[in-house]
């Protein structure tokens, strides 16, 4: 068991460090990711740039932790103990996405509100 759920969380960190690298590969001229151009100078436009990278990044995170959850809740094999786990985690998986998208709402309502 403990193999298993070591295999499935190295299969995961896998698909979600080459997930940007794929979508990336469908471009003709893809971004430079060195370049370190945040915001143009303006401390504002770079705190929402910061923010908003922030987000992306937790919501990838809670994707990646809902395919765990689901991969934990099929290896179960039906004992009750793990699979009430499983559900729990992805039940408050999807309440911090929730609160991700939130998060998200109130930035784009606030820059919104400064222009």
């Amino acid at each position: 068991m403990t193999h298993l759920r070591s295999l499935s969380l190295k299969l995961a960190a896998v698909i979600a460090c080459s997930a940007p690298f794929h979508a990336f590969a469908q471009l003709s001229d893809p971004p430079d990711v060195g370049s370190g151009d945040i915001g143009g100078g303006d401390l504002k436009q770079a705190i929402v740039k910061v923010i908003q990278v922030v987000l992306d990044f937790m919501t990838l995170i809670a994707v990646v932790m809902i395919i765990i959850a689901g991969i934990r809740y099929i290896i179960s094999r039906g004992e009750e103990s793990e699979n009430e786990k499983a559900k729990k985690m992805i039940i408050y998986v999807i309440v911090g996405l929730i609160v991700i998208l939130l998060a998200r709402a109130i930035v784009t309502f606030v820059i919104g509100l400064q222009n």
